[in-house]
C-alpha cells in the first residue's frame, strides 16, 4: 500500500527566476551590454559568484548592490564604461518591477485555499522584497516574507536556511523549498529541508544533489502534487 507524503509545515518559495519573470531586467542588461546576448547568462553568474564571495568572506553587500558590481565587471571586461550610479538604478529599479510568471497566481492560489502556509525566501535585501512582491501583486498569498538580509548570508548556505527554519517555529523537515535553481534546492536539501524543482526553461537539477522530492515544469504542476499529500 502506498502511503502520500506528508504535507511540510511551511512552503518557502525562491522569488526571482521561481515566481517572478527576470526577462524586464535581462533586456535592461542587454541593452546597456551592446546587446550581446552571452552576456547576459555571465552577468547573472557572475552576481551569483559574487554573493558566495562576500558571504564566505563574513561580508555583507545587497543583492541589487553585487547585482551593480557585477555588471560594472561585465562590462568592462567588454570594452563598455557604466558609472556605479548608473549600474545601481539600473538593476535596483528593475529587480523591483517584475512580472509573475503566468502560472503563479493560480498555483499559490491552489497552495494556499488547500492550507498550505507560503513565505517568501529570497536573496534580495528585505526592502526590495517587499516592494517587488507588492509591484507583482502577490502580498497577499505569503504569510511571511523572509531575506537574508536579516541572517547575512546568501543561500545556498546552511545556516540560512536553519534561520528560515528556525524564524517560523519549526524544524528543517518540515521545511520545503520550492525554487527553479539547482543550487538553490541542492542547499536546501543539505541542509535537511525537503525540495520541490520548477524547470524553468535552462534550469537544471544539479546531478550531485539529494533526488529532489518534485520535479515538475510550472507552479501549478507542482502544487497539484502538494494538495494530494495527507
Amino acid at each position: 500500500m502506498n502511503v502520500k507524503p506528508n504535507k511540510p509545515k511551511v512552503l518557502f518559495f525562491d522569488v526571482n527566476e521561481t515566481l517572478l519573470d527576470l526577462s524586464p531586467l535581462k533586456q535592461k542588461i542587454k541593452t546597456v551590454l551592446n546587446h550581446q546576448d552571452h552576456l547576459l547568462s555571465l552577468w547573472f553568474t557572475t552576481l551569483l559568484h559574487y554573493s558566495l564571495v562576500v558571504s564566505s568572506s563574513n561580508q555583507y553587500k545587497s543583492f541589487g548592490q553585487i547585482g551593480a558590481a557585477s555588471l560594472q565587471m561585465i562590462a568592462a571586461n567588454n570594452g563598455i564604461k557604466i558609472s556605479l550610479e548608473k549600474a545601481n538604478n539600473i538593476v535596483t529599479n528593475a529587480l523591483q518591477n517584475l512580472p509573475p510568471y503566468k502560472d503563479v497566481e493560480d498555483g499559490l492560489t491552489l497552495l494556499k485555499e488547500d492550507g498550505f502556509k507560503l513565505v517568501a525566501l529570497t536573496n534580495s535585501d528585505n526592502n526590495s522584497l517587499k516592494i517587488k512582491i507588492e509591484n507583482a501583486g502577490l502580498t497577499h498569498y505569503f504569510d511571511d516574507l523572509l531575506s537574508i538580509e536579516s541572517v547575512g548570508k546568501f543561500k545556498p548556505f546552511t545556516k540560512t536556511y536553519h534561520w528560515a527554519s528556525k524564524k517560523m517555529n519549526i524544524k528543517p523537515e518540515d521545511s520545503m523549498l520550492i525554487a527553479a535553481h539547482g543550487w538553490d534546492v541542492a542547499g536546501a536539501l543539505w541542509a535537511g529541508w525537503r525540495a520541490a524543482f520548477i524547470s524553468r526553461p535552462g534550469k537544471q537539477i544539479f546531478p550531485l544533489a539529494p533526488e529532489t522530492e518534485i520535479n515538475e515544469s510550472d507552479l501549478i504542476k507542482v502544487a497539484n502534487v502538494l494538495t494530494k499529500y495527507s
